[in-house]
């Protein structure tokens, strides 16, 4: 995998193609996903509008391929996900905003964010901060947040708040029969468990599915506080991961 990892880029460098473009991306993780067996169904509607957030549950390094080959956008991610093999190349090649998540550092971490997002930049954040067991979610943390009560200036030269979209992930099938609780955490990356050793357990399973489903975006102004809005995206995200895997998609129909 890690050759056609980097065959890619090298492909696309020597066509001219432009890596850091959005179009590229996607379409560079689109070929990711069929190369480790990654089959994304996706269920609801993403906005058009840019700039934009997204926030979503995280089960595992697989959720950047398949989030990367739908949406446009950059993800922010802990500072240490640069280093890590594989995935680490992948987030550089994808402009990954690297942050610091202390405490101390926040501020810091919300001006990278704004910067982006004053670019045009639209951005794929996990507020849980770490991957959960693909059974359940651990609670949104809200720090991040404070870049929703950024205003903007649309089109219509108006200031706006940003349109905050939460997505639910869950991963579904193997082989195309259904995954069952005892089997998703095999499938999720938690804990203290290293990489090179579950990525390559992973890739032995068998094709996987994951499921997508975009939720209506909401605004700060909906709901006064960041810490509401985290509470609102927290239980949206939370409900509709549960719904997915209990084979209700058709919700957001």
């Amino acid at each position: 995998m890690i050759a056609s990892l980097i065959a890619t880029l090298v492909s696309a460098s020597l066509n001219g193609l432009n890596i850091n473009s959005a179009p590229f991306r996607r379409w560079y993780y689109r070929v990711l996903a069929g190369i480790i067996g990654l089959r994304v169904v996706v269920c609801g509607q993403q906005i058009n509008e840019n700039p934009h957030l997204v926030v979503s549950n995280h089960v595992s390094y697989y959720d950047i391929v398949a989030l990367g080959s739908l949406i446009a956008g950059d993800f922010v991610a802990k500072a240490d996900i640069a280093k890590w093999p594989i995935f680490g190349i992948m987030a550089k090649a994808g402009r990954s905003v690297f942050i610091d998540r202390r405490r101390s550092a926040t501020d810091s971490a919300r001006d990278q964010i704004q910067d982006r997002l004053d670019d045009g930049d639209t951005l794929i954040m996990f507020p849980e901060s770490t991957s959960g067991d693909g059974n359940r979610m651990k609670p949104f943390k809200s720090a991040l947040f404070t870049v929703a009560e950024r205003r903007i200036t649309d089109k219509k030269g108006q200031l706006r708040h940003i349109a905050v979209q939460p997505v639910s992930i869950a991963y579904t099938r193997l082989n195309g029969l259904p995954l069952g609780v005892g089997w998703r955490p095999f499938v999720a990356w938690y804990g203290d468990m290293e990489m090179i050793p579950h990525l390559w357990y992973l890739s032995k399973l068998g094709r996987l599915t994951v499921e997508v489903a975009f939720h209506p975006p909401v605004t700060l102004a909906e709901f006064g506080s960041r810490k509401a809005l985290a509470a609102h995206c927290d239980q949206v995200v939370r409900t509709g991961m549960a719904r997915l895997l209990a084979g209700r998609p058709q919700a957001w129909a």
